[in-house]
């Protein structure tokens, strides 16, 4: 069986799950979108508050800017920005929607879903909606969940959203230079085969929790307790532990996608994945053994967006005109729990 015979399939850990065949229709992507807040900040303004030197920012992070939301902005607002410029680009209404996936680590409350303020600021009455909390691999667990439920007649809106620039010390050198803030999305539905999503893999390491987390303003401690000086609200990462977890999974994660979906690293033309570190990705991609795919990168412009970067990142590849009708796009991701996913798609636009 060649590679344009294999039927489009969701892999999951439990093993292959076929999509109905007989349509000759399959689950795939019919438009992205993104939207990064209009605050540029440099290198300069961090290194200022962080003690370092801009250089110092270039040379650990590949980071140049990044974007910070406005005041007034929620993370519901980013997502809402993004889905229009989504549903805009596949020519979807907001009303064909049947479920709308906030994948997020930065809600606008503890409660409800942004995902149903999101509905509201779209006017997509009727759609199912919640959100999804996998960190910065959130888009993907999401993408995941929207595609198990979907008909082949069904519309599905994914949406990566985060403002880190909310829960980062400022001061802090070992994440304030890394985030930003912005939003990606994607909509969901029938595609003709063999172009839609191929397979998805998807894991967490919950024995490593620990290794990346904002320990209060949840059940165990309560925003109550804290006393003002304390910086428990604030992101915590342990950077060390988070390269070797990336170093060891990454490779594993996107064998098994590959291999569950019956195809070669030499068939993979573009590789998309979270945009963490740009030093670090750099420096990861020739472990990775795909010879034949174009790494996406961002990061140097928008930083680590959570679980928008991925998304933002495809929306940057679509726009720019990389992505060409039938070739196989990989997308990764990474972060907190700790958790890790591939998603292989064949495009079809």
């Amino acid at each position: 069986m060649t590679t344009e015979q294999l039927p489009a399939i969701a892999y999951t850990q439990a093993g292959p799950l076929e999509l109905p065949a007989a349509t000759g229709r399959a689950i795939g992507i019919l438009g992205t979108g993104s939207y990064l807040p209009d605050r540029e900040v440099g290198n300069a303004e961090i290194a200022a508050a962080t003690g370092v030197t801009e250089d110092w920012i270039l040379a650990k992070t590949g980071i140049r800017t990044r974007r910070y939301a406005a005041p007034d902005q929620a993370t519901s607002d980013l997502a809402a920005h993004a889905a229009r410029a989504a549903l805009a680009d596949a020519g979807i209404r907001p009303g064909q929607l049947d479920y709308i996936v906030v994948a997020t680590s930065t809600p606008d409350h503890p409660q409800p879903a942004t995902a149903a303020l999101v509905q509201h600021l779209l006017g997509a009455d009727g759609a199912a909606a919640f959100d999804v909390n996998a960190v910065c691999t959130g888009f993907l667990f999401g993408m995941r969940a929207a595609t198990g439920m979907l008909d082949l007649d069904g519309y599905g809106l994914v949406i990566g959203a985060d403002i880190y620039s909310r829960i980062i010390d400022p001061t802090d050198r070992r994440t304030a230079v890394l985030f930003g803030d912005g939003a990606g999305a994607v909509v969901l539905g029938p595609v003709e085969e063999p172009a839609g999503i191929l397979g998805t893999v998807l894991r967490t390491h919950g024995d490593q929790h620990r290794t990346i987390r904002v320990p209060a303003g949840g059940s165990r401690i309560p925003a109550r307790l804290l006393e003002r000086e304390d910086k428990a609200h604030y992101f915590t990462m342990a950077g060390r532990e988070v390269r070797e977890f990336v170093a060891a999974q990454l490779p594993l994660s996107i064998k098994e996608v590959l291999r569950g979906t019956g195809m070669a690293e030499t068939a993979v033309r573009h590789f998309i994945p979270h945009q963490a570190n740009g030093a670090m990705l750099r420096e990861l991609a020739p472990t990775l053994d795909l010879p034949q795919a174009r790494l996406h990168l961002v990061v140097e412009r928008y930083a680590n967006t959570g679980a928008a970067s991925v998304p933002i990142a495809l929306d940057a590849a679509h726009r720019g005109g990389s992505l060409s009708t039938g070739e196989l796009v990989l997308l990764s991701a990474f972060g907190g729990g700790m958790s890790i996913g591939s998603t292989l798609l064949r495009w079809s636009r």
